[in-house]
């Protein structure tokens, strides 16, 4: 199994970018979401219709509870990728590779700040 065979050197450089998305998803989004909120509120304040900063108050909740749902989604993968070594206590997986796997992964949450086996 190719996957739980630690990290080779040469993923390093796909392991970083996808370090880098996962962590441009978990604050990016989020950051994006409650900013268009924001927006959409102080637009209308500044019209004072009643209707449309009861509606906009609203967006804006759905907004931060999306924020919320994305910043924890992005947790509940790491979570359960940090239980994946435990999980695969088996024969055919020898402990040895399930924690060079997990050091890969640690790696990928650290966006490539480590050193990696071949």
């Amino acid at each position: 199994m190719y996957f739980l065979d630690g990290c080779p050197s040469d993923l390093q450089p796909v392991m970083t970018i996808i370090g880098w998305v996962v962590f441009l998803i978990q604050l990016g989004i989020p950051i994006i979401l409650i900013v268009l909120g924001m927006l959409d509120l102080g637009k209308a304040v500044i019209s004072s219709k009643e209707d449309e900063i009861k509606k906009a108050k609203k967006s804006l909740g759905n907004r931060a509870i999306y924020a919320i749902a994305v910043f924890l989604v992005v947790w509940v993968v790491r979570l359960v990728m940090g239980w994946l070594p435990d999980l695969f206590n088996s024969d055919d997986v020898s402990e040895e590779n399930t924690r060079a796997w997990e050091s890969c992964w640690t790696c990928i949450s650290k966006r490539g700040k480590c050193t990696y086996s071949d």
